[in-house]
């Protein structure tokens, strides 16, 4: 494309522009060589991720050698075909979704509202989802995941619509957002407990569920919640270069072309499609989609269109890393993910703060 400077204006429109915006103008071999190495460190990231997904198939109560993960995925006749199909591999692959659903959930969070501090957890909209699961199952018995997640979707756009509401509308700052969240999420999981409490056969239903876990995936689930996930997915990296826009003001998102109130609005449905489908499918799980997104932000900048990838990829390293390592610790039992996410987490996002590592989206 050509320049839209005259060649005989260059010299003079350069001694006008200051040093400083000068040097933070790239030449085009240094934006070619970050997104090459960007590009490296995606590739790389996908085969950590696939190396953390067989851990996750070979690891369990009956461990597979490495060498036999391979016949057992392929090979109906052999003895580990079973084991892989019925339980291994629909864990990994729930695992996979949910973790990328809730990473990159967390990360679009974060760029609306521009708080560190969103995440699907923090703001209560895992809680909704939860609320509207443990109200099925109260009032029509429902325990599928299935039935579950269209009570979880219900829940999760009712509390996204309400926080976003509650703290501001478009106006909201940080605080307000994290204190509407809070309030919201404090009093939806004390409904939740309520409910468990009350109701023997709500409790048989939900107590694992609600600390977090994928013990539960079968094959039937993973097509039921993976449609929502992607639809999800694709509608949050459909936005990613709008949604850039965004971060400059509403007047510069507009004259760069983006139409602000749409792209909210396609936040708002990608956010409660990933959250409502991961909550449905394996609980409440907190910190991923709060940690991950910062750690990846370190290495590609506030750009979504490198973020969100990186988050879509990480974040399944993340919980299916808490998962093997849950499976590990107490063997020849389990810890559910949901809680081994947040052990580590916590402190790890503490660490995080203080070292002065938290990036504002």
């Amino acid at each position: 494309m050509p320049s839209a400077i005259p060649p005989h204006m260059e010299p003079t429109l350069s001694a006008t522009l200051s040093p400083r915006v000068v040097a933070a103008v790239p030449p085009d071999g240094r934006r070619r060589s970050r997104a090459a190495l960007r590009a490296a460190g995606l590739a790389a990231s996908v085969l950590l991720l696939a190396a953390v997904a067989v851990l996750s198939i070979a690891v369990g109560a009956k461990q597979l050698p490495l060498a036999e993960v391979w016949p057992g995925l392929l090979d109906p006749a052999a003895t580990e075909y079973a084991v892989v199909h019925r339980m291994r591999l629909p864990r990994t692959l729930l695992g996979l979704l949910a973790g990328a659903a809730l990473g990159v959930a967390g990360a679009v969070m974060q760029a609306l509202t521009r708080n560190p501090l969103a995440d699907p957890g923090l703001l209560g909209i895992n809680a909704g989802a939860a609320a509207a699961v443990a109200s099925g199952a109260l009032l029509f018995g429902v325990g599928g995941v299935g039935g579950q997640v269209w009570f979880a979707l219900l829940g999760a756009a009712a509390v996204t619509a309400a926080v976003y509401a509650v703290g501001g509308g478009r106006g909201a700052t940080p605080a307000r957002l994290a204190l509407a969240g809070a309030a919201l999420n404090a009093t939806l999981y004390s409904y939740v407990s309520a409910v468990m409490l009350m109701d023997t056969a709500s409790l048989e239903r939900l107590r694992f569920w609600t600390v977090g876990s994928l013990a539960s995936a079968e094959p039937a689930a993973v097509r039921t919640v993976a449609p929502f996930m992607a639809a999800g997915l694709l509608v949050a990296l459909a936005v990613a270069r709008p949604l850039n826009a965004l971060a400059l003001g509403d007047d510069a998102a507009r004259a760069l072309g983006a139409r602000p109130a749409l792209v909210r609005a396609a936040v708002i449905v990608a956010i409660t499609l990933l959250c409502g489908a991961a909550t449905a499918a394996c609980g409440p799980i907190v910190f991923v989609g709060l940690l991950v997104p910062h750690l990846v932000r370190a290495l590609t900048g506030p750009d979504l269109r490198w973020l969100l990838p990186y988050c879509a990829v990480l974040a399944p390293v993340l919980l299916l890393g808490a998962d093997v390592l849950g499976r590990v610790l107490s063997r020849p039992g389990e810890l559910q993910v949901g809680l081994v996410t947040a052990v580590a987490g916590g402190p790890l996002f503490l660490w995080l703060v203080l070292r002065g590592r938290v990036a504002h989206p």
